[in-house]
């Protein structure tokens, strides 16, 4: 097997949370995508990172955009995930979702969301991170959607502790 091979195979086995990625083109109209790749950066100043593969179409969008939203899915939002990753629907059309205070398009029934200005991005092999300061954050405290073995769902009950 080869290291690529090998490489998708340990990360595959490797759960992540789901993410819903916003922001807005030139016109206002909404953008999104679904996005596995989040992690917290820092708590003072509140960083968070995501990454994008160059070759998707919102690449350039969301590499030029001041801010963005990172929508946190809750466990019930295989849906929600499937919608943002398929290619060539109206997704906004799809789901229920409002217009923020600071213009981004926020979906309905995440387990939280973080509002953010870009911060930074950073060539990264085929994919460009990107980095946004926090400015605002809604926790619903709603159990996560779960990325793992190329399946979506969500913690088996008897990992939470009562």
């Amino acid at each position: 097997m080869d290291n690529v091979s090998k490489f998708k195979e340990v990360m595959g086995n490797y759960p992540t949370g789901v993410t819903v990625v916003t922001t807005v083109d030139e016109n206002q109209t909404p953008v999104g995508l679904t996005v596995n790749s989040f992690a917290s950066v820092s708590l003072d100043p509140l960083l968070v990172l995501w990454s994008i593969d160059k070759r998707v179409s919102s690449h350039e969008l969301f590499t030029k955009t001041d801010k963005f939203a990172v929508n946190v899915l809750a466990a019930e939002q295989g849906d929600v995930c499937n919608l943002f990753a398929t290619r060539g629907v109206d997704r906004f059309a799809n789901c229920e979702w409002n217009q923020s205070e600071y213009g981004l398009p926020i979906l309905s029934g995440t387990s939280g969301v973080f509002q953010c200005e870009t911060f930074k991005a950073v060539d990264a092999g085929d994919h460009t991170i990107l980095i946004g300061k926090v400015v605002d954050i809604e926790s619903n405290n709603k159990e996560p959607l779960l990325y793992h073995k190329r399946t979506i769902g969500k913690i088996p009950r008897e990992f939470y502790s009562k």
